[in-house]
């Protein structure tokens, strides 16, 4: 992939339909080779590049800021993890596996209410979906649980008073990933694994048909 030529939105999306549930990269992987881009080309092609392949170690820097600058605040700590949870929940990869395992948890109590958090079917013209695939979260809209975890963290910032740490500790993570994903020299694992994601969701595209 020319990460050159990729956009932001491009980008975005993306991050919205990878699986992050992967692993994160390893340490020594992590903090080996850096250097810095020799025009704004490549630095904008290596940003992208390594926000992509490092998205999980980048996830779990910035929430480790975040647990770090909340130690004080335990309301602000619960409403941290309702927002991450709420934007987590907008990744079609996250909102498919936290359903698929809550309700598998919940059918060993009671199989009764695991049928009805089965999400609805899909009508089919012609072999063909009618519409584009809508995620279902426990047989519910996703936009349910978005609204529903967005509000009651927007009720414990409020409660906690903790917009003004999270606000430095954002942005202290933040700029930690960027300065890392500007100096960390794209390796050829990182480059195998953007050709192994677009395999698999041209497959995913092409089973859909």
């Amino acid at each position: 992939m020319d990460w050159g030529n990729v956009t932001a939105e491009d980008l975005v999306d993306a991050l919205r339909e990878v699986d992050w549930s992967s692993p994160p990269r390893p340490l020594s992987e992590f903090f080996s080779r850096f250097t810095v881009p020799r025009s704004s080309s490549k630095w904008n092609s290596r940003l992208k590049c390594n926000l992509y392949y490092y998205r999980t170690n980048y996830f779990l820097l910035i929430v480790s800021v975040l647990i770090l600058g909340f130690l004080r605040r335990p309301l602000a700590i619960v409403a941290a993890l309702l927002t991450a949870l709420s934007i987590a929940f907008l990744n079609d990869s996250f909102a498919g596996t936290f359903s698929e395992r809550v309700t598998r948890t919940v059918r060993q109590f009671s199989p009764h209410l695991a049928a009805k958090m089965r999400p609805p079917l899909t009508p089919v013209i012609r072999g063909r979906p009618s519409s584009k695939r809508a995620i279902y979260i426990c047989g519910r809209p996703r936009w349910v649980f978005v609204l529903m975890f967005s509000s009651a963290s927007f009720i414990l910032w409020f409660v906690s008073a903790g917009i003004l740490t999270v606000l430095w500790a954002l942005a202290f993570g933040l700029l930690a990933t960027i300065l890392h994903a500007s100096f960390r020299t794209p390796n050829l694992k990182a480059r195998l694994n953007t050709f192994r994601e677009e395999f698999r969701a041209v497959w995913r595209n092409y089973s859909e048909l």
